[in-house]
């Protein structure tokens, strides 16, 4: 029982001290924050790799998800013959759930996989093989090179890719439903036009800014700490995702109660 309570005791102290010093390497890098025009050439290029290149992926899964919303609402409606009265709210429903939950959440998890991961591999990398301490002897700040260009293009890219995974989810429900239950275009967005308030944007784009920030942060941290050559890089990898889709989990949760 005492080996028990001294292993969770050592756990949680574990996992307090890592939050401090994500935290430590969070105020590190927004003292870099206003370099962000002189070495906009790395920011912009990480822009890229985080935006640019994940938009087709994250345009996929929003139109899947758009339509898995679409479907399992309308499926609940026509469980119990509802689907006649729900109609003029369907689309607006459906929006809500797609602004203000789905497509953040998943589109979060998607970078997290996608760009979190491969941070703490290429850093990690960078790590194991002392390229890190050669930037140090050069006089190059990690936090301002590698860690603030990382930072930034993550929260200015994660809401960008949120608001095109809300418009390609929103018609792929209005497809769903057109096929399923032969709703015209009208029907569908005079609905969302309807019953649409600037708060489930805002709520949306709020969370998905709070992600970017953890996701990258996570991915940094992670990879800063890799230890144990390739072994070490591939735990790392999967140990920033871990840590960025439970972080974002958790976050989406307290949104939820707070907001509510």
């Amino acid at each position: 029982m005492l080996n028990i309570a001294a292993k969770l005791g050592r756990k949680i102290l574990n996992f307090f001290a890592e939050f401090g010093q994500i935290v430590q390497l969070l105020i590190r890098i927004l003292r870099y924050f206003p370099r962000i025009i002189k070495d906009r050439r790395i920011v912009l290029e990480q822009m890229s790799i985080v935006g640019t290149n994940s938009l087709p992926l994250v345009i996929l899964i929003g139109s899947f998800t758009g339509a898995i919303a679409a479907l399992q609402a309308t499926n609940l409606f026509d469980k119990f013959n509802l689907i006649g009265i729900a109609k003029p709210f369907l689309g607006s429903s459906i929006a809500t759930v797609v602004f203000t939950e789905l497509t953040p959440v998943l589109t979060a998890l998607v970078i997290a996989g996608r760009v979190g991961g491969a941070m703490a591999a290429q850093l990690g990398t960078m790590k194991v093989t002392e390229q890190i301490d050669a930037l140090e002897m050069m006089a190059i700040d990690k936090d301002r090179f590698l860690g603030m260009p990382r930072a930034i293009a993550a929260l200015i890219m994660m809401p960008i890719l949120v608001v095109f995974s809300n418009v390609v989810a929103l018609f792929g429900g209005y497809i769903l439903t057109a096929i399923k239950f032969d709703f015209s275009y009208y029907e569908f967005f005079e609905s969302v036009h309807r019953f649409f308030e600037i708060k489930e944007i805002v709520i949306g784009l709020s969370k998905s800014f709070i992600f970017g920030g953890v996701t990258a942060l996570i991915g940094v941290h992670v990879g800063f700490s890799t230890t144990g050559g390739a072994e070490g890089v591939g735990n790392s990898t999967v140990r920033a995702f871990t840590l960025s889709a439970s972080a974002i989990l958790i976050i989406d949760a307290l949104f939820g109660y707070l907001i509510n």
